[in-house]
């Protein structure tokens, strides 16, 4: 009831051209519904002349179609590309400065940022909420078992940005629009695909660690289970392979596969199996242990881990599903063959995932500090 009474308010804050906008739509739908019902209506012109106060009310699944667009509407309105233009004149400058200075300091923040995005998207949709910190009366996100290893410069390079941009433009942008367009620009330096982030997200204000079992994608998952999940979010399998082409950058801690290497390797390379043997060999004992996702072009994004997988050198058992999966296999093949698909097709699905789930006006907040609820 709330955030229906919130959507209402949402009405009055459009402005004359968004209002005159959803007018003409509805006018449009109403007169398609009128030319498409013509010879209906002449047939029945004598159920037409009862009283006024039936012939005036609307049909139902009219009233149903009107009120689906506004709520579309409203849901998206808010989000541009330009949304910062105004109210933080710098935000591009300052973004672009504090990634580009973060990742040429350390190389893996590029990876780390972009598995933080998904940790955070796929739950919730992007609110910045896996960047909340517990407290001693909530344990948030972040403090999940599958969120434990969440790489500190990914967290690190929200936090510059915020406070860059807080200096420059105070209470304006939100930390799940730096996490989104960090995300993005990180790619783009390390090789992948440009695409567009659309502005305005607002913040969440709930984060807790019970909502994250069975909600994110686990290496050990068979693949039905991993693709129910996107389904549930309304991704078809093809996106999901497509967004899982992320692993071309990063590391896995050894913790994630040990499991895989030393009492199921038929899926792997033998020799590459014994390399991941030795390299985790004392991982119980240094857990910081890890090894990355695509041994041939680690750094690079590109193709190559596709074309890995049915070599035998995928490190994940997630990633050998990705290539024996009937429902799957024929996308992996795709991509191990055009790289230009599957930068296409990755671009397309960051900006499918980067809107899912997406909280604006009241039903948000713009954290001051992006580890703690206001």
């Amino acid at each position: 009831m709330e955030e229906f009474e919130n959507d209402i308010k949402n009405i009055e804050e459009l402005s004359k051209n968004d209002i005159k906008y959803l007018e003409e739509l509805s006018a449009n739908d109403i007169k398609q519904e009128l030319s498409d019902n013509d010879t209906s209506a002449e047939q029945n012109r004598a159920e037409t002349e009862q009283p006024s106060k039936m012939a005036k009310t609307p049909p139902p699944f009219l009233s149903i179609l009107i009120f689906l667009s506004l709520f579309t509407y409203l849901s998206e309105s808010s989000l541009y590309l330009d949304y910062y233009a105004k109210s933080c004149p710098r935000f591009n400058d300052i973004m672009r400065d504090t990634i580009t200075n973060k990742q040429i300091t350390t190389p893996t923040t590029a990876a780390a940022t972009l598995r933080l995005f998904f940790h955070d998207a796929i739950l919730n949709g992007v609110d910045a909420s896996v960047l909340i910190s517990s407290t001693p009366f909530n344990k948030a996100e972040r403090d999940a078992d599958i969120n434990l290893s969440l790489p500190g410069d990914a967290f690190d390079v929200v936090t510059r940005a915020k406070t860059a941009l807080e200096l420059s433009c105070p209470n304006t942008v939100s930390c799940a629009d730096i996490l989104a367009v960090a995300t993005r620009d990180l790619v783009t330096m390390v090789g992948g695909p440009y695409y567009n982030v659309v502005l305005g997200r607002k913040d969440g204000r709930v984060s807790k660690a019970s909502t994250v079992d069975g909600n994110l994608p686990k290496p050990t998952m068979p693949m039905s289970q991993i693709l129910e999940i996107f389904k549930k979010r309304n991704f078809t399998e093809q996106e999901m392979v497509a967004l899982s082409g992320a692993h071309t950058i990063g590391f896995s801690h050894c913790k994630e596969f040990s499991s895989s290497i030393y009492n199921d390797t038929n899926h792997y390379n033998p020799r590459f199996v014994q390399g991941l043997q030795r390299a985790c060999g004392d991982y119980q004992k240094n857990p910081t242990l890890s090894v990355f996702n695509d041994i041939m072009t680690p750094n690079k994004f590109d193709n190559v881990y596709y074309q890995n997988l049915p070599k035998g050198l995928g490190l994940l058992e997630s990633d050998h599903g990705l290539s024996s999966d009937l429902r799957t296999q024929r996308f992996v093949d795709m991509y191990a063959r055009d790289q230009n698909l599957f930068f296409r097709d990755f671009a397309r699905a960051m900006e499918k995932l980067g809107v899912y789930g997406v909280k604006t006006g009241r039903r948000g907040e713009i954290r001051h500090k992006c580890d703690a609820i206001n």
